[in-house]
């Protein structure tokens, strides 16, 4: 699918509304747990970091999941709010009483703007605690009038021949509104007894004092309805699915996994002993017992299959969410951007959904406001105008691959280096490759901005994307150049339960390949083999593959066979030749994390359990790839 343009009445739109206030209510009870115990801290020489640095992350995601869903005043609201606590991170400004209540006022204002929408009523104003903040955040106080939050205004006007007579009519009162703020709308109205009157839809951050000065030129002012695309936002969800649909909680189906996994396991100690039992049973007995194990085996797996689809939403539930974020964002800044997407259909698992939200609102955030350009950027630079930011997915074996790519400025590698060097981090040489700069760019706290804005240049994103990724067992690279361009690829399993792989040897530890990330599988001899600038390689197809023995990898203790087996990973020029002892065989997995960090190893996904209660390291081919690319340079 394409769109170039945000839309708020996709089809995915209502079914993350609910999910947007389920996430808004797990963050301010958190907020509420953190201002407790920071309010024992109030006028003390220290504050507990991690206190802030909880808040903080919850008000980051709060502002981040607001913008989505169009909700403005609770976006600028948790704006001020996380700008006033970065001020007491720094050190900048000193907790005291007044300002704790300003913090707490604020977190009650949040909590009323979220629920008027969620029911449907006036959105209550923040210009006022949008002003207390700021006077909190900084030495001087606020101009309430010019920092007051952007307010829509109903204003109607009705000519008299005195108001015309004095020069006041309709373009002139036109003209006048356009020079406080922008009008959404006007259009000619007929009242009651017959006149002709005309309605204005203003948008404006002017003060009562202003706008009562129209009032003696016969305006009338009152609070505006939110436009019609809000409207429709706010369209409340039908309090009941249609007759076929069944909402069904993530947790029961993670239930569910669990035991279909538990019962791959017994399926797979139930193959294994048949196989034994072959050796002392005639073969009149053996063979129907043989025919019922295959036949749970194929009812097993069409079980597995049923309920990973249930489990899979489409990738553009995610997309849709983030045009609304590119949207404001770029009316904030001045940009004029296209949103391009593609792949929506593409189906992951819900779970990985979740999970996968937050950093994928960075990427794009930080598309927006570090890499394309402003209008009169771009014109300078002969670049058409309107910047390109895609999205895209396809899906890969069993594995999703998501791109988000822009046409902006790139990442400028000196300014990050030079950023770096002045936060004392190692920078190693100054010649960054595009894997070299995504590893410093990840470094918490490093930021290219010289001023926080409402998306980015806090330090706080590429290392919670590059972390969030690799806890769910996927990688993600980066190509940029600069003045062209930069983009983000993502690589994640399409499920994190169940899946097929191949069970191969290496000096007689087992381990588990994913079937999807093998494209061949191959017979080799020892004799074969060539060694090229300290890199083992062997011929494949006419072309050069090169080898990555897993035994040198994980340091085993290991003595050459005359034969081995090579699995053939990657594409075309990437490929890689996974050396091992032997192919075992072709089994069902069931995947389990390693959550534990002491126990998790580079190359290495999960772990899982073939039936004999043994465990076995599940490999994590992309990273093994990584480490044969890295061992050529």
């Amino acid at each position: 699918m394409d769109k170039s343009t945000p839309d708020n009445s996709g089809e995915f739109f209502d079914q993350f509304l609910d999910d947007y206030y389920a996430e808004c209510d797990e963050h301010l009870v958190l907020i509420r747990r953190a201002l407790v115990t920071l309010e024992d801290e109030v006028d003390t020489a220290t504050i507990d970091r991690a206190v802030l640095d909880n808040l903080f992350r919850s008000f980051h995601t709060l502002k981040g999941i607001s913008g989505m869903v169009g909700l403005g005043a609770a976006e600028q609201l948790a704006h001020h709010l996380e700008s006033y606590l970065r001020e007491l991170r720094e050190g900048s400004v000193v907790l005291n009483a007044s300002g704790f209540e300003s913090l707490a006022a604020g977190v009650s204002l949040l909590e009323n703007v979220i629920n008027a929408r969620r029911n449907d009523q006036a959105i209550p104003s923040i210009g006022d605690m949008a002003a207390r903040l700021q006077t909190a955040t900084t030495s001087a106080p606020a101009d309430t009038e010019n920092n007051a939050a952007i307010t829509r205004w109903q204003i109607e006007f009705t000519p008299t021949a005195d108001l015309a007579a004095r020069g006041v009519n309709v373009n002139s009162v036109r003209a006048r509104l356009q020079e406080i703020g922008e009008l959404k709308q006007a259009k000619p109205i007929v009242k009651g007894a017959g006149e002709i009157a005309f309605q204005f839809i203003l948008s404006t951050n002017a003060g009562q004092t202003t706008l009562k000065s129209f009032e003696v030129d016969g305006l009338v002012f009152q609070a505006a309805e939110e436009d019609a695309t809000a409207q429709k936002i706010r369209q409340p969800v039908a309090t009941l699915a249609p007759s076929t649909v069944v909402r069904v909680d993530l947790d029961r189906l993670d239930e569910l996994m669990r035991i279909i996994g538990e019962l791959v396991i017994s399926r797979t100690r139930l193959e294994d002993q048949l196989t034994e039992l072959k050796r002392s049973t005639p073969p009149a007995v053996w063979r129907p017992l043989q025919e019922t194990s295959f036949g749970i085996a194929r009812q097993l797996r069409d079980l597995r299959e049923s309920v990973m689809r249930v489990r899979m939403v489409p990738i553009g539930e995610v997309f849709e969410r983030m045009t609304f974020v590119v949207r404001d964002l770029a009316r904030e800044n001045g940009k004029k951007i296209l949103v391009q997407l593609s792949g929506g259909e593409t189906e992951i698992d819900k779970f990985l959904v979740e999970r996968m939200m937050e950093p994928l609102l960075h990427l794009v955030r930080n598309a927006v406001s570090h890499g394309i350009e402003t209008v009169a950027e771009r014109e300078a630079q002969g670049k058409q105008t309107e910047g390109l930011l895609s999205l895209s997915a396809m899906t890969a074996g069993e594995r999703i691959v998501i791109k988000i790519a822009d046409d902006g400025r790139g990442i400028d590698r000196d300014r990050v280096l030079e950023r770096a060097s002045a936060r004392g981090l190692d920078t190693g040489n100054t010649q960054l490759d595009d894997a070299g700069l995504l590893d410093l760019i990840s470094t918490p706290g490093l930021s290219t901005r010289d001023e926080a804005d409402r998306a980015s240049g806090r330090g706080v994103g590429m290392d919670v994307v590059k972390n969030a990724i690799e806890e769910l067992g996927g990688h993600i690279w980066l190509a940029t150049k600069l003045g062209e361009g930069t983009t983000f690829t993502i690589e994640l399993p399409l499920t994190l339960a169940i899946a097929e792989a191949l069970i191969v040897s290496v000096d007689g530890q087992r381990f588990a390949v994913p079937q999807s990330a093998v494209r061949e599988v191959l017979e080799v001899e020892s004799t074969s083999t060539n060694v090229l600038e300290n890199n083992e390689i062997i011929s494949y197809r006419g072309k050069v593959l090169p080898l990555l023995r897993l035994a040198r990898v994980f340091e085993m203790n290991h003595e050459l066979g005359d034969k081995f087996h090579v699995l053939v990973t990657g594409e075309e020029s990437n490929a890689v030749g996974l050396a091992v002892d032997r192919i075992i065989g072709q089994r069902e997995i069931v995947v389990r994390a390693i959550k534990d960090p002491l126990a998790q190893s580079k190359g290495i996904a999960g772990a899982t359990e073939l039936g004999d209660q043994r465990v076995v390291l599940i490999l994590d081919i992309s990273a093994l790839r990584q480490l044969a690319v890295k061992s050529r340079h």
